[in-house]
């Protein structure tokens, strides 16, 4: 029968961390702590378009998410807003 109370029985509460999420995370960092001493001499042996192209994609991880870019031929205009 179905439960039409509204109300939540069984299965985790509500907050309670997954556990398999924790674990995939903290594994992700152990990867990633040890391969970010490599990231420059990779990006220094990428040719020049393929590093900008790197650089680009690290940005949103570095950025705060509204950010405004204008690019001019000369200046990069870059306008953070609140």
């Amino acid at each position: 029968m179905a439960n039409t109370t509204g109300k939540k029985f069984g299965g985790r509460r509500k907050g309670t961390p997954n556990k398999l999420t924790a674990e995939m995370r903290e594994a992700l960092r152990t990867i990633l702590e040890g391969e970010i001493d490599k990231l420059p001499a990779l990006l220094d042996s990428l040719k020049p378009e393929k590093r900008v192209e790197m650089l680009a994609r690290f940005l949103p991880f570095i950025l705060p998410s509204k950010v405004e870019m204008e690019m001019d031929s000369k200046d990069i205009v870059i306008e953070f807003k609140e």
